[in-house]
């Protein structure tokens, strides 16, 4: 089993990238987005974290998070969350035998990608990620038309204009790996 290391930075400023088990096909998080909410709202009533940004698609999310001052503990919010959401849900989807054996849901993959942001041009990349991926996913033709983003927050503090990349660029680098 590989050893998974993540560079933790106190304070340090975050993107993620967390998928539900079953991807295709599946529109659970935009379904129960009011529950996400709730819970990610809780979460960070216990353990404090400021969302830079963050998009939820139907199967997958993207988040951008600054966790406090003396705080490097990303994984323990993200526990939190994922546990929360699957409690608050009926336990109607197909498991493993290893899932039943470990008594575990079968709706979230076990881990989650994080990158630790290192500058301001990697910071506004990756919170232009977050915004532009239900384009780039083909949900919408329009940043502005994806209800479940900070980009309608961010247009309302004056960061980007409501007419933000309404068609993709094809110079553009999405963050995919080549």
């Amino acid at each position: 089993m590989p050893n998974y290391r993540r560079y933790r930075v106190s304070g340090g400023t975050y993107f993620f990238t967390v998928n539900l088990l079953e991807r295709y096909g599946n529109d659970l998080l935009v379904r129960h987005i009011d529950t996400l909410r709730t819970v990610v709202r809780d979460t960070r009533s216990r353990w404090p974290f400021h969302i830079d940004a963050w998009v939820v698609l139907p199967e997958h999310l993207h988040c951008v998070w600054t966790l406090p001052c003396g705080d490097d503990d990303n994984a323990n919010r993200w526990r939190v969350i994922k546990q929360g959401f699957s409690k608050a849900l009926p336990d109607t989807e197909k498991r493993s035998a290893v899932r039943v054996a470990k008594g575990e849901r079968g709706i979230w993959q076990r881990r989650f990608w994080e990158h630790t942001i290192r500058d301001d041009a990697d910071y506004a990349a990756h919170i232009d990620y977050c915004h532009i991926n239900p384009v780039k996913h083909g949900l919408v033709k329009q940043v502005s038309d994806w209800p479940y983003s900070t980009f309608h927050r961010d247009v309302g503090r004056g960061l980007y204009p409501s007419n933000w990349a309404t068609s993709l660029d094809p110079d553009f680098d999405y963050g995919e790996r080549g």
